[in-house]
């Protein structure tokens, strides 16, 4: 099977999510050549790859004696900043997080469209027994009932997909494990979500 790119306009915000242990930092540290040890967003030629990890990282044993919820909160305001000023600067941003809570991803909506950015979504589809062992292989397993929340809500994200709305994203495309692993680039010179290459897959919305 042949490889593919997919390709984005240039200064877009691409989130890519999925369940907890999908696979997207593994996606990300493959075509990017990212270590998993970055505190930092790390540019990669016209994109800046920013990870909720590197800002998990940035406050790694600062602010132990904060609430867990406090620490949570923190990190995804400084995720949230980060993929903010790389707007402003009007950088093409792919972007992984993990929640794909509607209030979450209409808060990426408003980012983008504060800068006259566009939004679009890459939504990484991995069944749920897949993504389980993908937290225990890399030693971070999220609590069954926080692993059930996410499930519900990126069941209903597929099924809005589906159904044709990607809203609030211009365009949100699927893609399998397995498609992931044919996925050779992701570029900002081009129209939204267009695939060159082999087809990674068809359940595009928005295009």
């Amino acid at each position: 099977m042949q490889r593919a790119t997919l390709r984005y306009p240039p200064g877009s915000l691409v989130v890519l999510t999925g369940l907890p242990g999908a696979g997207k930092t593994t996606l990300l540290r493959r075509l990017y050549g990212l270590h998993g040890a970055e505190s930092a967003p790390v540019a990669a030629g016209a994109v800046v790859v920013i990870d909720s990890g590197q800002s998990r990282l940035r406050w790694d044993g600062r602010i132990t004696w904060a609430p867990r919820p406090v620490r949570r909160a923190v990190v995804f305001a400084t995720h949230l900043s980060r993929i903010r000023r790389a707007l402003i600067r009007g950088q093409s941003v792919l972007a992984h997080n993990r929640g794909c809570a509607t209030y979450v991803l209409k808060g990426f909506a408003w980012l983008a469209r504060r800068q006259r950015a566009s939004f679009h979504l890459l939504l990484l589809d991995a069944p749920a027994e897949a993504a389980i062992a993908g937290q225990h292989a890399r030693g971070r397993v999220v609590a069954p009932r926080t692993f059930a929340r996410h499930r519900r809500r990126w069941e209903s994200l597929l099924a809005r997909v589906a159904d044709g709305d990607p809203a609030p994203a211009a365009t949100a495309r699927v893609v399998t494990r397995a498609e992931a692993d044919l996925l050779e680039h992701i570029v900002f010179d081009s129209v939204a979500g267009s695939v060159t290459g082999s087809a990674v897959d068809s359940r595009a919305h928005g295009t």
